[in-house]
């Protein structure tokens, strides 16, 4: 059912695609829509304030070698506090939206499939599990 829901959202994707056909206009497009992202996030920050940004070095604890991965992970910080207000919230979720938008643009343009990519990265993960390291 929800590789229908990929399918479908592709396919409506590459219908409502009219201006922006060229590969160069897609992959500016898809950088702007990522810039509109960060932005939205910093704004959060800098005019709403409802997350605030703590930033500094991240603390590694001393008996490294003998720690697993989960409690390695446990150990690092966001460097984020607070949550995005309803307005913050609204704004990313239109932004992070567009840039689905113009990733999925390129996949249809390079003939690739949005849901069989999410599913080799899905297993990718779940086979590595942590090992992943991004």
């Amino acid at each position: 059912m929800k590789d229908v829901i990929f399918d479908n959202f592709q396919n409506s994707v590459d219908e409502s695609l009219l201006r922006h056909r060229s590969i160069l206009d897609i992959i500016t497009k898809l950088q702007e829509s990522q810039a509109r992202v960060n932005r939205a996030v910093a704004k959060s920050v800098t005019n709403c304030g409802c997350i605030k940004v703590e930033a500094k070095k991240q603390y590694a604890p001393a008996n490294i070698d003998n720690l697993n991965l989960d409690t390695l992970s446990a150990s690092l910080d966001t460097h984020m506090q607070g949550t995005l207000c309803k307005d913050c919230r609204e704004v990313l979720e239109r932004e992070l939206g567009n840039n689905l938008f113009y990733i999925t643009s390129l996949c249809n343009l390079l003939d690739l499939n949005l849901y069989d990519i999410l599913l080799k990265e899905y297993d990718k993960i779940s086979t590595l599990g942590k090992y992943t390291m991004r």
